[in-house]
């Protein structure tokens, strides 16, 4: 049985290692067949290493690896490969898969869809503005994907706009965003975060609108909602199949 480990960025802040936690039991019920483990790039234990170490002292023949990442940057692309090929050096006869990201799926986006519904936005006012809060990367690429999840957010619904806004130095900051929604004709605004769990980074977002724009709402985390789960899923079995299609070629 190939594990699944799933690879969270790490926090300071206890909120996002409690929310990861429900997130990974989401998946160990979405996913009872596997043997499910949880990982973290930095700042919270276990890391990456030790729970490979930990697999392969174990006996494990196989494990896949699924970042908990909403977008493919140097977490994805540098620093997770990096860790796995050390792993692959120390154990050989444990065969590793990087799965791809969970990205912007459109499960994932309609997740934050319905935190949107959950914080008591009606879909059919026409003065709803949105501003999606998302962490900003030093990969253009990364930021252009998650800018146009905002649009994609609109689907379906009568909200005058929606702007995605970063917590780095990236543009537009939550001040920009605001204005943007403002002019569209938004008289009521609620933020949503571009998040798997809470921390500073939102907290920060939250603070720059609430500075801003006091009455606005804050809707949750996409958290342990079940389309985390199900993405994960298929990120571990589309890595396994590809693994298992190139040892057949």
């Amino acid at each position: 049985m190939t594990a699944l480990v799933a690879v969270a960025h790490g926090s300071r802040d206890p909120r996002s290692a409690d929310t990861v936690a429900a997130v990974v039991e989401r998946i160990r019920l979405r996913r009872p067949d596997l043997d499910v483990r949880t990982a973290y790039l930095d700042l919270t234990e276990p890391n990456v290493s030790d729970v490979l170490d930990e697999l392969a002292a174990e006996g494990a023949a196989s494990a896949a690896v699924v970042p908990l990442l909403l977008g493919s940057a140097f977490h994805a692309r540098v620093d997770l490969p990096a860790l796995l090929d050390a792993s692959r050096l120390r154990h050989p006869d444990l065969a590793l898969t990087q799965a791809g990201v969970l990205g912007d799926d459109r499960r994932l986006v309609d997740a934050v869809r319905s935190r949107i519904f959950e914080a008591g936005v009606d879909v059919d006012d026409p003065e709803v503005g949105v501003v999606v809060a998302a962490v900003g990367s030093s990969h253009a690429p990364a930021n252009q994907r998650t800018r146009a999840i905002a649009e994609r957010i609109l689907t379906g619904t009568s909200w005058a706009a929606a702007v995605t806004c970063f917590a780095t130095a990236h543009s537009p900051d939550p001040a920009e965003a605001l204005a943007r929604v403002a002019a569209a004709g938004a008289r009521r605004v609620v933020v949503a975060p571009w998040f798997i769990a809470p921390g500073l980074l939102t907290d920060r977002v939250f603070a720059s609108v609430h500075e801003h724009r006091p009455g606005a709402v804050f809707a949750e985390v996409i958290g342990d909602h079940r389309a985390v789960a199900d993405v994960v899923s298929a990120r571990f079995d589309d890595a396994v199949a590809a693994t298992t299609s190139q040892r057949s070629a």
